[in-house]
């Protein structure tokens, strides 16, 4: 990484100094995923194109993500974010009674949730490609863990949602903008 991207800036208004926290590989990938688990979801039961073919964009970005998160930047790696569970708790405890601890990448709840979200995304894509093969074609069972992780990676991605606007609103800043700009508040 260059300096210059983690030089904090300041904008002209009187916002505070932000830094780089989020690399144009987490950005893409995260608003790649966006992008394809919205097609798979609607197309589930009607465009089996392109339900499968947004399965396999699901399967490549996954495989790429855990790549990224033992090689890539900062706050991109796993070690910056997988806490122990009792700071996960810790960490939910603390932000019922809003006292909860800002941090500059993932928070331990932000760094679970990104856990449980790839745990379940890539079950639902295993499970898919097996659905497709002449082993497990027509398998009750394969088909019904697929619906089970689809529908459990629905669960966690409107956990994740709401966690994005509590943080927003907790710590006083836009989530969803520093993942599309890369930037922070210092």
């Amino acid at each position: 990484m260059s300096t210059i991207e983690n030089t904090p800036r300041a904008g002209r208004s009187q916002r505070p100094a932000e830094v780089k926290v989020w690399d144009i590989a987490i950005r893409s990938f995260h608003w790649s995923l966006v992008i394809s688990y919205v097609l798979v979801w609607v197309s589930a039961d009607e465009w089996d194109r392109l339900h499968e073919l947004a399965g396999y964009v699901i399967g490549g970005l996954i495989g790429f993500r855990l790549i990224w998160g033992m090689v890539g930047s900062k706050h991109a790696r796993f070690s910056d974010f997988i806490y122990k569970p009792s700071a996960v708790y810790f960490y939910l405890r603390d932000s019922l009674f809003h006292r909860a601890k800002r941090y500059l990448g993932h928070n331990p709840a932000g760094g679970a949730m990104i856990i449980a979200l790839l745990l379940s995304l890539i079950a639902a894509t295993i499970s898919g490609i097996a659905m497709t093969t002449n082993t497990f074609w027509g398998s009750e069972w394969v088909e019904e863990l697929h619906e089970i992780t689809a529908n459990l990676t629905l669960v966690l991605v409107i956990l994740h949602l709401a966690g994005v606007v509590y943080s927003s609103v907790a710590h006083g800043e836009n989530l969803v903008r520093s993942m599309i700009s890369g930037f922070k508040r210092h």
